[in-house]
């Protein structure tokens, strides 16, 4: 069994400004970093075996904070990317709340096979390990969906910095176990 804690990157400048990210690179402000070191610390003697992160700046950052004491590298997959939120992306949130969503948003359904994707990754790469993954409000949604075999509203938010974690045994995971495209950033 792969055990598999999922956390959400620390507070950004654009999650301030209430601006959709989706896959805008983002970038940490204090507050975020602050919330990192503190999760830093609280995870300092749990083992990993692997920090995973999206390759979207903020998740990197995120996950730095986390390695750096460790002396761990952080590889990067697009698997973990934020929602792709089309045109909507860069925009002011509440504006937002009454309009369709336009035609260049990823998808429900791309999203989760995203979602189980990753799962499926993961627990090839790392089976039996400990891994900790960096990603995003609305794709950790999507794998905790997948794995819990509920729908999106049925999973609470996660906050930023927020960690929770997953035991993948391989039972509610489906789809294809391809590798991705993963990068290797060294610090």
């Amino acid at each position: 069994m792969t055990t598999l804690y999922l956390v959400r990157h620390g507070l950004t400048e654009d999650n301030d400004a209430q601006l959709l990210q989706g896959l805008m690179p983002g970038k940490l402000n204090a507050t975020g970093v602050a919330q990192m070191e503190r999760l830093a610390d609280e995870l300092r003697d749990q083992h990993f075996d692997a920090i995973i992160a999206s390759d979207l700046q903020r998740a990197i950052a995120s996950a730095r904070i986390i390695a750096r004491g460790r002396g761990m590298e952080v590889c990067t997959t697009p698997l973990l990317r934020e929602r792709d939120w089309g045109d909507f992306t860069g925009r002011f949130i509440p504006d937002l709340k009454e309009l369709p969503f336009p035609a260049n948003v990823e998808s429900l359904p791309h999203l989760l096979a995203r979602a189980r994707k990753f799962m499926a990754w993961v627990q090839a790469q790392y089976p039996g390990l400990t891994v900790l993954a960096v990603g995003h409000g609305i794709i950790n949604k999507a794998i905790q969906a997948t794995f819990h075999g509920k729908t999106m509203r049925e999973v609470n938010k996660m906050g930023n910095a927020e960690c929770r974690i997953l035991h993948l045994d391989g039972t509610s995971i489906a789809g294809a176990t391809e590798a991705p495209d993963v990068k290797l950033n060294l610090r």
